[in-house]
């Protein structure tokens, strides 16, 4: 939809510095942006942009000062803004209706137990399959090739993308996103060893999604030994993690692609996991600690910290090891270099200095 430049800094709450009678009717990048679009100054890095982008009307906060000709909506956090923006102008993700659906929104191809329940308004695609005792709430979307299996529960709104699995008796709470190829509840990584042999432990716990978690695609989530895997309200993971069994992650974390957590570990709240970190099982990481990517965390991290590095250490100092590192062989060569002068310089018994 159109709202002239007036009526968004109203709904966004932003400070209008231009013609509200101006319109805009969608969202871009400053470098895509063009006549008609709004975008947004969240980094100070993309400053130049600014006098070159043929956006209309840009979101920025109050100590940015726009060139003449680009409209400007001033508030607290652009970025923020510019997320409830596109949902005004744009809207959220619009679900195609299931093929084939009979009045309740469930395809006449998909296969949904006698003893399941659906909830209503949820559509159901084709080749979706819902198994004995699982329960779906209201207003879900499971799509072509989703799998819920026995005693499976999914709350209301939730949105399964395709070919993701929900493993029996796993639990997601409400408004919870699985993206294509996610699994939630495969048995966890527990064997005992015994003689050479590596013998099966059985996993009868269960993987719990909180509210408002959405897991990105491809990702692995494991069903603990005992009890359960729990991932806090909030959360969001990008593509291809996994977390082992047992694990629980406190609300609001964020774990870019990558991430591999194993076994019994404990993450706090509002956690963030830089790509490809590593976390060892059976620690304890506080709350608000920041990973860069690449960390190997190999023991219990206070809350609050900024890491690094593998094994993880301040992330200043290991910022200043990678740099070190970056010319190892200069390095090598001078202090070479430097031991042959020392040699050089010694002096031999009786005061005679050595031969060259």
């Amino acid at each position: 939809m159109s709202m002239t430049l007036a009526a968004l800094a109203e709904h966004l709450g932003a400070e209008l510095r231009g013609d509200g009678d101006v319109v805009v009717d969608r969202c871009a990048g400053l470098e895509l942006a063009g006549p008609g679009e709004l975008s947004f100054l969240a980094n100070i890095r993309y400053r130049g942009h600014l006098e070159t982008t043929r956006a209309t009307a840009v979101l920025t906060t109050p100590d940015v000062q726009c060139p003449d000709g680009l409209h400007q909506l001033v508030c607290g956090e652009p970025y923020f803004a510019f997320r409830n923006a596109v949902i005004a102008l744009q809207g959220m993700r619009e679900h195609p209706e299931p093929m084939d659906a009979d009045e309740q929104g469930i395809s006449r191809k998909a296969m949904v137990h006698a003893d399941a329940s659906i909830g209503e308004r949820t559509m159901v695609h084709p080749f979706a399959v819902v198994e004995a005792g699982a329960r779906v709430g209201k207003d879900c979307q499971l799509y072509p090739g989703v799998w819920i299996g026995p005693d499976a529960t999914v709350g209301d709104g939730c949105i399964l993308f395709p070919n993701s699995v929900v493993y029996d008796r796993c639990t997601l709470g409400n408004r919870v996103t699985l993206h294509a190829g996610t699994v939630i509840g495969n048995d966890g990584f527990g064997y005992a060893t015994h003689e050479g042999a590596h013998h099966k432990i059985p996993q009868h716990g269960i993987v719990v999604l909180e509210d408002d978690v959405e897991i990105g695609g491809n990702c692995v989530i494991e069903r603990a030994t005992m009890g359960e895997t729990r991932i806090g309200a909030g959360t969001k993971f990008a593509d291809l993690i996994s977390i082992g069994h047992g694990t629980t992650l406190g609300p609001h974390c964020l774990l870019v692609s990558l991430v591999g957590i194993a076994g019994s570990a404990k993450l706090g709240h509002h956690v963030v996991l830089g790509g490809q970190t590593g976390v060892t099982g059976h620690i304890e990481i506080g709350d608000c600690v920041q990973a860069l990517a690449q960390s190997g965390i190999v023991a219990d991290v206070e809350a609050g910290s900024v890491i690094g590095g593998a094994p993880a250490i301040p992330a200043d100092l290991a910022k200043r090891n990678l740099l070190a590192s970056t010319n190892l062989a200069e390095l090598f060569r001078r202090v070479k270099k430097l031991e042959r002068d020392a040699t050089r310089g010694q002096t031999l018994p009786g005061g005679s200095p050595p031969s060259s």
